[in-house]
């Protein structure tokens, strides 16, 4: 299996990252131009953790989205659902407690984090409003999620520009940069496909999180969403 469906099967998506696994974090720099890192900072500044907070970080990777939070001091689990891309992250970061996990299904129990994040990962997991529930779960009461995922441009002559980059340029840069150019059609795909900002909110707010909002980033390509956990 090199490319997974919009149908998002569990296996078939984790074996797609498996296999991209050790160039992901390169390819995902060349493809977003660079913006990649300043998106991962604007992260890191949304969920604003305190020294000895207790972090998820949900479909972590290789773990280079936990290093901001493991700067700040944070206790962070870093978890994914494709062990290939934890064997290239224990290669590079082998002090992170790396997780298997499914988003659904987590392994923790209920109310251990202070905050949870998921970066370019939630449109790959294959029940949306499960994963929130999940993350909403393992949340403390008065605990926050910060969200950030590709998202719907606001200027409509930029969002057609984009929309084009996606299916005409993304594929052949990922052809010269990726071990699996396949994968990258179905990433940007999975985008096309992706609920906008304001839809994303309300899946929030149907999965029980309060205080839900966003911001843009670059434009709208990306959304910040934050919500909290209210209750006991």
């Amino acid at each position: 299996m090199t490319r997974a469906s919009l149908e998002k099967q569990p296996h078939e998506v984790a074996a797609m990252f498996d296999d991209v696994a050790a160039k992901y974090d390169l390819t995902n720099d060349v493809l977003s131009l660079g913006q990649a890192r300043l998106w991962r900072k604007a992260v890191a500044q949304a969920l604003d953790v305190r020294p000895g907070e207790r972090v998820l970080d949900l479909g972590a990777g290789t773990g280079t989205s936990s290093l901001p939070f493991v700067a700040a001091g944070a206790q962070v689990v870093p978890c994914d659902f494709s062990v290939g891309m934890l064997r290239e992250g224990k290669k590079r970061h082998p002090s992170l407690p790396l997780t298997a996990g499914d988003a659904t299904r987590l392994p923790f129990a209920d109310g251990v984090f202070d905050a949870v994040t998921i970066s370019f990962a939630l449109r790959n997991v294959h029940d949306t409003d499960a994963g929130l529930r999940e993350m909403l779960r393992v949340t403390k009461p008065g605990g926050r999620v910060v969200i950030c995922e590709f998202s719907s441009p606001t200027f409509k002559p930029f969002r057609t520009v984009y929309t084009e980059y996606l299916m005409r340029a993304l594929p052949p840069v990922a052809t010269a940069v990726s071990s699996n150019p396949d994968a990258y059609v179905y990433l940007a795909e999975s985008i096309r496909a992706w609920p906008d900002q304001a839809a994303l909110a309300a899946r929030l707010q149907g999965a029980g999180w309060s205080k839900v909002a966003w911001r843009n980033l670059t434009g709208g390509v990306v959304a910040l969403h934050r919500a909290a956990k209210i209750g006991q």
